[in-house]
């Protein structure tokens, strides 16, 4: 079974056209990218395969639920990481992700924070207010909470936005391992690179369609050639 099957995905809002019959479908383990400029659809498709947004038209299935009709459902069995979402400024670390963990009942919460803050490197402030936080470090708690519960399924948009080089290596590294071990990430950037270096599925989004989706690597002409013409083509008009 696709851990996401999204067929014929319309959104209007009002005049305007978010997505325009977007069809797509992502394998269970893979690392998709979709890739696309500023306003090309890519977050509205996440907040309506997340159950956050309601289609004007089409089907979406993701871990075989329908986030439209079970939107609770499908929250619990993934992970969430929104664009330019910062942790509550009045919690710590700490705190936010008890919370998070107390939110969706987990056991051994304590070890489970002490395991991410290592792995996203953030030990030594986990009792600093987020408030006092650099950007980077904020971005490295919204990661963990992401995974602590150990999700099949993450969304994350741009996931590599504010770190340094060395936390973006070791974020690439992580995020390879969590599909090597079966689960399925899909992630949206307007960052060629990001998709060519991490992802194992790339699907092109321009004015709400996708173009084309393939691995990086079958791309004849690379993955930038490729982004540059799919992205620049005069869209029929329907």
């Amino acid at each position: 079974m696709a851990a996401i099957e999204v067929a014929g995905l319309r959104k209007e809002y009002g005049d305007v056209v978010a997505l325009d019959g977007l069809d797509l479908t992502v394998e269970s383990g893979e690392l998709y990218g979709l890739l696309g400029p500023n306003g090309s659809g890519k977050t509205t498709t996440i907040e309506i395969l997340t159950g956050q947004r309601t289609p004007t038209e089409g089907t979406v299935s993701v871990l075989g639920t329908d986030p439209v009709a079970d939107p609770i459902d499908v929250r619990r069995s993934i992970g969430i990481l929104p664009e330019r979402e910062d942790p509550p400024s009045f919690l710590t670390p700490r705190e936010y992700l008890e919370f998070v963990g107390d939110v969706r009942s987990l056991s051994n919460v304590d070890d489970r924070i002490e395991m991410w803050a290592d792995t996203f490197d953030f030990r030594g402030i986990l009792d600093t207010l987020n408030s006092d936080l650099s950007e980077g470090e904020r971005q490295r708690v919204m990661l963990a909470q992401v995974f602590i519960h150990e999700p099949d399924l993450a969304f994350i948009d741009e996931p590599l936005v504010n770190l340094d080089p060395l936390m973006q290596a070791e974020v690439k590294r992580e995020l390879r391992r969590y599909c090597e071990d079966g689960n399925t990430l899909f992630l949206s950037t307007h960052f060629v690179e990001v998709a060519e270096q991490l992802c194992t599925e790339v699907g092109i989004i321009a004015d709400g369609r996708l173009r084309t989706q393939r691995a990086p690597e079958t791309m004849d002409d690379g993955l930038l050639s490729t982004y540059e013409s799919e992205v620049t083509e005069e869209v029929p008009t329907p």
